[in-house]
C-alpha cells in the first residue's frame, strides 16, 4: 500500500515536533501580503461562504479567512500543527479536521462544496503520482464558480522535509484535463527573505456550469416536443464525439466559454447512427418508415444504404475512394445542412429562444476520387458551437448520458411504429442504436512488426527493452481496448507476449512506466508509421482526433498527449494500473 504523499510520515512526524517553532515561524501576520496579487479574487461573494485551507499548518491563513467573512475548514494531518493552530487561532468560524491528499477522504465524506481552496504551500509534498487524482479531489470539492488558489513552491528543500518538484505546466495540465480555468499567474519572491526560495500563486476557477448542464441535457431528452429523433440524434452525435474525438475541440474564438467541433464530424456520426436504423425500418418520425420523409437521406445517404456501408467504417482517418468516397462526400453534407437548419435550429434554453447549439455551415468543396476523413476535411462543412458547461458533462458524464438517450430513442420508435401500425419487435430498436466499435485488430502492427524483421530491423518490446522475434511477438494497445476501445496506430505497441497477456492484459500502464518506455514508443512509431508514406498520414489523421496535440507530426508531442490520455482514463474510469513486471499487478482507486 502506498504511504500517504501529502507530506510523508517521516515528515508529518517533523512538523509534529516541531511544531512550536514552526507555528511561530509561520504565523507571522506579513506573511499574508504573499496573497497581494490575488485579494479582490479572494474577496468572498455571497451569503455565508464557505472556504477549505490544505495543509492549514498553524492556522494563519485560516483565521485571516474569517476575518474577511468565510467559514473555514482547515485540515491539518500533522497532530501537533492542529493542536498549535487551534490553541493560536481558536476562532469558532474555523473546524479542524486530521485530514490528507491526495484522498482527503473525511473531507468528501463531509459532502460541503467550497467556494474557496487554499493549497498553500502544499504542493511540493505532493508525490507527482499521485497530482492527477488530488488536484481531482480538489476540484470536486469546489462549488460553481468557485476558486482554488496553489501556491507552488521553488527551490532547494529544509533537509528534514523532502519535497518534490513543481512546475506551472504541470498545474496547466492537470487544470486542462479537469476543464478548470487558469484565472491567474503570480510569481513572488520569498516573504520570508529566503534568496533560493521563489512562488508562484496560481489562481484557478471552477467553471460556473454548475449542475446546469445535466438538467439542460435531460430536458432536451425527456421534455423537448419532438417531431422526430434529430434532437436526439444532435445530443448524442456531440457525446460520442466528446468520448472518441476529443480533440477535435478547440476553444470558442470569441473567448466565451464555449467549444467548435466540426460539423463534418457531427454529420459523420450522425450518418453513422442512422444507417442501421434506416435499414433496420425503424421509423425515426410518426409518418415514415424509411428514408423517404427524413431530411438527410437524399442522394449520398441512400447510396451508402446501397453499397452495404459497415458503420464502423466511418470514421475519423478512414480513407475512401471512387464512388464510395463521393457518397461519403454527399452523405455528409446532406446531414450537415439537416442538423444547421433543424436539430441545432430547435434546441433551445429552458423559456427562452436562445439556441443551445450554434451551427455555422460553409461550403465544402467538390467530392473527389479520394476522401481522407482528417480534420481539416470535416471542419470544411463549417463547426458546431457547444456550450462549455454541456461539452463538459458530455465528456464527463457520457457514461450516464448515453443510456438515457438511448432509453427516449428507443420510446419514440416504439411510440412512432405502434402509431402507424408497425410495431417493433422487443429489443430491435436497442439492437440497431448500439454504438458498434471497430474490430479489435492488430493485423497493422503485426504487418508493421514483419516488415521490419524482413528487413533485418530490429523490434524491441516497449514494456521490458528485449528484443523481440516473431515467436515472441504480441501487440498490445497501450491504453486498453477494454477500458476505451481504440485501434489508432498509435496505440499499437509492440510486446514481449508472456508481458501482454499475462502481466499488463487489460491494464493501463501507470505513469512511471509509461515514461520510462517513452524512447521505445517513439522508436517504434517512427519505424512502423511514420517511415512509411502509406502509414504516415493515417497516423496523423487518427492522433489529431483523439489526442490533445497541437502538432500531430512531432512525435514528442504525441506522447506527451498520449500520457494525458492515459491520465484521463485513469481518472474518468478508474481502469486497473499496471506497475510494471516484479510490481502489484494492479492498483485500483478505491476511494469516493
Amino acid at each position: 500500500m502506498r504511504r500517504p504523499s501529502v507530506r510523508s510520515d517521516d515528515v508529518i512526524a517533523v512538523y509534529d515536533a516541531q511544531a512550536a517553532e514552526l507555528a511561530d515561524r509561520y504565523d507571522r501576520i506579513g506573511l499574508l501580503e504573499s496573497y497581494a496579487g490575488m485579494s479582490e479574487l479572494i474577496a468572498p461573494r455571497g451569503n455565508s461562504p464557505l472556504a477549505l485551507d490544505v495543509g492549514a499548518g498553524s492556522g494563519r491563513d485560516a483565521a485571516w479567512l474569517v476575518t474577511q467573512g468565510y467559514e473555514v475548514v482547515a485540515v491539518e494531518p500533522a497532530a501537533g500543527m492542529r493542536v498549535e493552530g487551534q490553541r493560536r487561532h481558536p476562532a469558532p468560524g474555523i473546524r479542524w479536521l486530521d485530514d490528507r491528499m491526495p484522498g482527503l477522504v473525511s473531507v468528501h465524506g463531509m459532502a460541503l462544496g467550497f467556494d474557496l481552496i487554499l493549497v498553500s504551500a502544499v504542493w511540493q509534498h505532493v508525490a507527482p503520482a499521485d497530482r492527477a487524482r488530488a488536484f481531482r479531489k480538489l476540484i470536486t470539492l469546489l462549488k460553481p464558480g468557485g476558486l482554488m488558489l496553489m501556491t507552488l513552491r521553488h527551490g532547494p528543500a529544509p533537509a528534514d522535509r523532502p519535497m518534490h518538484p513543481v512546475s506551472l505546466n504541470e498545474v496547466e495540465g492537470l487544470a486542462r484535463v479537469n476543464g478548470v480555468e487558469v484565472l491567474r499567474v503570480v510569481d513572488k519572491d520569498d516573504v520570508m527573505a529566503r534568496s533560493d526560495v521563489r512562488w508562484t500563486m496560481v489562481a484557478l476557477r471552477m467553471p460556473d456550469d454548475g449542475a446546469g448542464a445535466l438538467p439542460l441535457i435531460r430536458g432536451i431528452i425527456l421534455a423537448d416536443d419532438k417531431s422526430s429523433t434529430y434532437k436526439l440524434a444532435l445530443l448524442r452525435a456531440v457525446a460520442r464525439i466528446a468520448e472518441h474525438a476529443p480533440a477535435t475541440a478547440v476553444p470558442a474564438a470569441d473567448d466565451t466559454d464555449a467549444i467548435d467541433i466540426p460539423l463534418g464530424l457531427v454529420a459523420l456520426f450522425w450518418v453513422r447512427m442512422y444507417l442501421p436504423l434506416v435499414r433496420a425500418g425503424l421509423p425515426q418520425a410518426p409518418r415514415n418508415s424509411g428514408p423517404d420523409g427524413l431530411g438527410f437521406a437524399k442522394t449520398g445517404f441512400r447510396a451508402l444504404l446501397e453499397q452495404t456501408f459497415v458503420p464502423q467504417e466511418l470514421r475519423v482517418g478512414a480513407t475512401f475512394s471512387g464512388d464510395r468516397a463521393r457518397s461519403v462526400h454527399a452523405a455528409i453534407g446532406e446531414a450537415a445542412a439537416t442538423i444547421a437548419t433543424m436539430p441545432a435550429n430547435f434546441i433551445r434554453f429552458p423559456n427562452s429562444d436562445h439556441r443551445v447549439f450554434g451551427a455555422v455551415k460553409a461550403r465544402a468543396g467538390r467530392a473527389a476520387d479520394l476522401l481522407q476523413l482528417d480534420i481539416a476535411i470535416l471542419s470544411t462543412w463549417g463547426h458546431l458551437r457547444v456550450p462549455g458547461h454541456v461539452w463538459r458533462a458530455m465528456a464527463r458524464l457520457g457514461a450516464w448520458i448515453e443510456p438515457v438517450l438511448i432509453a427516449e430513442w428507443t420510446r419514440l420508435i416504439r411510440n412512432y411504429g405502434e402509431r402507424m401500425g408497425c410495431p417493433s419487435p422487443i429489443g430491435q430498436a436497442e439492437a440497431a442504436l448500439a454504438w458498434e466499435e471497430p474490430i479489435r485488430d492488430t493485423t497493422l502492427g503485426r504487418m508493421a512488426a514483419e516488415r521490419l524483421f524482413a528487413g533485418a530491423v530490429e523490434v524491441r518490446c516497449v514494456w521490458s527493452g528485449s528484443r523481440l522475434g516473431l515467436a515472441r511477438l504480441d501487440i498490445d494497445h497501450c491504453l486498453p481496448w477494454t477500458a476505451w476501445p481504440c485501434g489508432d496506430l498509435w496505440n499499437l505497441m509492440p510486446s514481449d507476449r508472456r508481458i501482454n497477456q499475462h502481466q499488463k492484459r487489460d491494464r493501463l500502464p501507470s505513469a512511471g512506466l509509461l515514461l520510462d518506455a517513452r524512447d521505445r514508443i517513439l522508436d517504434w512509431w517512427d519505424k512502423a508509421w511514420l517511415s512509411d508514406p502509406a502509414l504516415s498520414g493515417r497516423f496523423s489523421r487518427e492522433t489529431a482526433a483523439a489526442l490533445p496535440v497541437a502538432d500531430p507530426g512531432d512525435p514528442g508531442q504525441v506522447f506527451a498527449a498520449l500520457e494525458w490520455r492515459r491520465l484521463r482514463l485513469r481518472q474518468d474510469q478508474r481502469v486497473p494500473e499496471w506497475l510494471g513486471a516484479g510490481s502489484p499487478s494492479a492498483v485500483s482507486i478505491h476511494t469516493p
